[in-house]
Formats: C-alpha cells, sequence, structure tokens
C-alpha cells in the first residue's frame, strides 16, 4: 500500500480506458450480430486475460451506469448484456480479447414478461428480459426466492451461473398461472407447472 506511487494500480489504469473498452466492446459486438434474434456467444469457451475493472454498475433496479452517467440507450444495454460473464461471485463483460470487472449490486438480468407457450403438447413458462433473454423454465432453469436488502424476491436462473430478477407485473402474471396452496406448516405456497416440471416457491 506504502508504494502506491511507483506500483501502476491496474483498476485504475483500467478506468483511464474506460470508454475506449466500453465502445470496443460494443462495435465488436455489432460485428458479430446477424439477424434480429438476440444470440449469445459462447462465453464458455473463451479464456481472455483479465483487463482490471471498469466504471461500469448495473443497480438493482435494472439501471446501467458508466462514470457516473446512466446509460439510456437501450440498445447498448441489450449488447452488453450478451456477454455478461460470472466467476467466483464476480462479474464481467467478455470477449475473445479481454475479461473486465463490473459492478453488480444483485443480479444483471432483469425479467418483465412472463407468458404459457405449448410446444409438443405441452404447456411451459416462458420468461422474457429486459434484454430479449428467452427463458423456458426447466430443471436447467428453475424459479427460486432469495433474499434482498431485506425482502424476499424471485429470480430465474438464466445461463453461466447468471439469474435474473423477476420484476413485479411478471411475477404477477406467474401467480395467475399457478396455484396458491397451503403447506403443512400453514404457509402459502406458489404451485407452477412448465412442461412436465413442477416447483413450488414459498414466501
Amino acid at each position: 500500500m506504502n508504494n502506491q506511487e511507483k506500483t501502476p494500480n491496474p483498476t485504475k489504469t483500467a478506468a483511464l480506458g474506460d470508454n475506449k473498452n466500453l465502445m470496443g466492446i460494443a462495435q465488436y459486438l455489432k460485428d458479430g450480430q446477424s439477424g434480429h434474434k438476440k444470440s449469445i456467444p459462447p462465453l464458455d469457451q473463451w479464456h481472455p486475460k483479465h483487463c482490471g475493472a471498469m466504471d461500469l454498475e448495473v443497480k438493482a433496479n435494472g439501471e446501467w451506469w458508466h462514470e457516473g452517467q446512466l446509460i439510456k440507450r437501450k440498445a447498448l444495454i441489450d449488447l452488453f448484456s450478451a456477454v455478461l460473464w460470472k466467476e467466483d461471485g464476480k462479474f464481467y463483460l467478455k470477449t475473445p480479447a479481454e475479461q473486465i470487472e463490473i459492478r453488480v449490486e444483485d443480479e444483471p438480468l432483469f425479467v418483465n414478461q412472463a407468458n404459457q407457450i405449448e410446444l409438443q403438447g405441452k404447456t411451459y413458462i416462458q420468461l422474457i428480459s429486459s434484454t430479449q433473454d428467452e427463458i423456458i423454465v426447466d430443471a436447467q432453469h428453475p424459479i427460486f426466492m432469495r433474499e434482498f436488502a431485506g425482502e424476499m424476491r424471485p429470480y430465474v436462473a438464466v445461463r453461466f451461473g447468471l439469474n435474473a430478477i423477476i420484476q413485479r407485473a411478471a411475477f404477477f402474471h406467474l401467480i395467475e398461472m399457478g396455484e396458491m396452496l397451503e403447506n403443512a406448516q400453514g404457509e402459502t405456497i406458489l404451485s407452477l407447472k412448465s412442461g412436465d416440471f413442477h416447483l413450488q416457491l414459498g414466501a
């Protein structure tokens, strides 16, 4: 800590190049896009070097902030969400060339739609995120409850260890799709079915 003046701070170095890094990632993603449907790159097959941290934060309410400024361009957030990566409890933006740490208050994805769809004669729950992820609820993508800031919140597992927060309006739709039951302890639980997958959510 005492030789701070002599030793370069990698976090500070990365912060100085934040705009360059952010635009570079955006350009890489735009170049790789094909068609309208969101595609997720094979992040698990990439092993880039860690390039410090960026002053980018995803708030628990879904807002993205960069260097103290709210990012208002939804297209940019959609691009960045495609390269979100979680490793050892930390969040990153990841490309084949670099892996840059960002801050996330809770989870970086947010479900704002809940639908029921028919697939091969069975009814499934489909969740859609604000960044165009489409999740079919099943054993690999279960809905679960977890506490954040003193309240229980609903989540769904999405990809690469990332979860999405199910926002209030979407959760109300899930309640309409399911059945409210009472367990042996007298607690109210929500019973849901997606295809052959059954789950129960308690408060």
